[in-house]
């Protein structure tokens, strides 16, 4: 998931009841905060842009607590408190009289051997002769220790008694608690929330996309393979699909694993392979819709290859294309042509003679790979360590080593472009494939040997006028 990627914190205000924003007139900015932090509830930050009614709206969910600032949330953590006390006074309570209760056994017999003697006694009519009085003062002085543990039971006694009555005190205000309650309708509660939780999905599908402002800290799922390799799911599968694929190598491979889940895949187990009919070329291979789209080794040609049926469902040459190393990215590796899938559909990066040098970045159609358009973004690729694609705009880091940086950005709704710099942590300082999963909305990185992901950060436009 991305950060303002998160679906609730996609989700326009209004949604949920808390849209206190005013729109200030057009070509102004106001910055407005419905609420100081995010522990009291959403943090909405809005600029209005122009007249249209467009603005900017970043949305900060808050904890994810719907009780905090409910009265009666105080009152329970305060009753909590109190349990946790008498929970722990009966312990010292149940401790001390498992403790004290085998003495109080071994006395008894004591107690009823120095009774009998006292009534002996009471009953002579002799006077007590010296071992007699000696013997009866042993067995007294045998039951001195008895005076302390029935002193300790006189304030256990006091203590039971102050229990019983905070106890009594719990039962009264957790009935106030149940009696207040009783006045709210949850039901009607609960088919509100669930029509929020509908109005909010819907919301996520129309504000799915948006410009990538931050990359997070790499996440590294698995060590495998050699330095150059990729891996991916499919980008357009359901989510219940869980399969991941791996390609090792960057030329001449024909081997496919197919792991059943992504835990399957860190662990190397309970995998099939695939062997391709012809070796492919470089890292930008795809999965996408249950088909493999990959470069041709030694060839300008895309195969689109069924997983299910194990075969090749169409070629196409992409007209012009470079390849075997004629236009890589700076690393080398046969990284001529690079496919990549985003929100938009399928796309094809790569560069021509034609074109200088110069990326190029054509949308194909998934079925035939015929292109339905091309633009030209006057990046060289040489230049470039890697780039993919997110919401029709395509991200190009300026290195493959330590320290690269996504630098460029080209619009193709726009067909403009313009210079970024986004932080990118290249952890293993050697990256040979990067490709964005729009799906999962992450980025799925080779790195040396290492398979890694990232979240990804997108900030989104959001029409407040009309309804969503």
């Amino acid at each position: 998931m991305a950060m303002v990627t998160n679906w609730m914190s996609q989700t326009l205000p209004s949604l949920v009841g808390l849209n206190g924003t005013m729109l200030s007139r057009g070509g102004t900015s106001d910055k407005i905060t419905l609420f100081p932090s995010p522990e009291e509830g959403w943090q909405i930050y809005s600029s209005a842009q122009d007249p249209d009614g467009k603005c900017i709206c970043t949305v900060v969910a808050p904890v994810q607590s719907v009780c905090t600032r409910d009265p009666r949330s105080k009152q329970l953590r305060q009753l909590m408190e109190k349990v946790q006390n008498i929970t722990q006074s009966m312990e010292v309570l149940d401790l001390r009289t498992n403790r004290d209760l085998q003495y109080v056994r071994n006395t008894e017999a004591l107690m009823k051997a120095l009774d009998s003697r006292l009534k002996v006694a009471a009953d002579s009519q002799k006077p007590l002769n010296p071992k007699s009085f000696q013997d009866l003062k042993v067995k007294v002085d045998q039951m001195l220790p008895l005076l302390p543990v029935l002193e300790q039971y006189r304030s256990d006694v006091r203590m039971i008694v102050q229990l019983k009555e905070d106890v009594r005190n719990l039962s009264l205000i957790l009935l106030a608690i149940q009696e207040e309650m009783g006045a709210y309708d949850y039901e009607e509660l609960q088919q509100r929330v669930m029509m929020l939780e509908e109005r909010l999905h819907v919301c996520m599908q129309k504000l799915g996309c948006g410009k990538l402002t931050g990359v997070s800290n790499p996440i590294t799922i698995r060590a495998s393979g050699s330095r150059f390799g990729s891996w991916m799911t499919d980008t357009m599968s359901p989510s219940a699909d869980t399969r991941v694929w791996s390609m090792d190598g960057y030329y001449k491979g024909r081997r496919v694993l197919e792991y059943r889940s992504l835990n399957d895949f860190m662990k190397g187990q309970n995998f099939v392979q695939h062997l391709l009919p012809h070796p492919w070329a470089g890292t930008g291979h795809l999965v996408y819709n249950g088909s493999l789209y990959y470069n041709k080794y030694q060839s300008n040609i895309v195969i689109k290859y069924q997983f299910r049926s194990r075969s090749i469902l169409v070629q196409r040459s992409l007209a012009s294309a470079g390849y075997n190393n004629t236009f890589p990215y700076s690393w080398g590796g046969f990284s001529d042509i690079d496919l990549m899938a985003d929100e938009n559909g399928l796309w094809a990066v790569y560069t021509t003679n034609q074109n200088a040098g110069n990326i190029v970045i054509s949308r194909l159609e998934p079925q035939t790979l015929e292109i339905l358009q091309s633009w030209d973004t006057g990046y060289p690729k040489r230049s470039a360590g890697e780039s993919f694609m997110i919401c029709g705009t395509l991200y190009v880091t300026n290195s493959h080593l330590a320290g690269a940086k996504i630098y460029f950005a080209y619009y193709t709704n726009s067909s403009s472009y313009e210079y970024t710099d986004i932080p990118f942590h290249n952890q293993y300082s050697h990256i040979s494939m990067l490709d964005y999963n729009p799906r999962e909305r992450v980025l799925y990185t080779w790195n040396n040997g290492h398979q890694v992901l990232y979240n990804v950060t997108l900030f989104h436009v959001i029409k407040t006028s009309g309804e969503l």
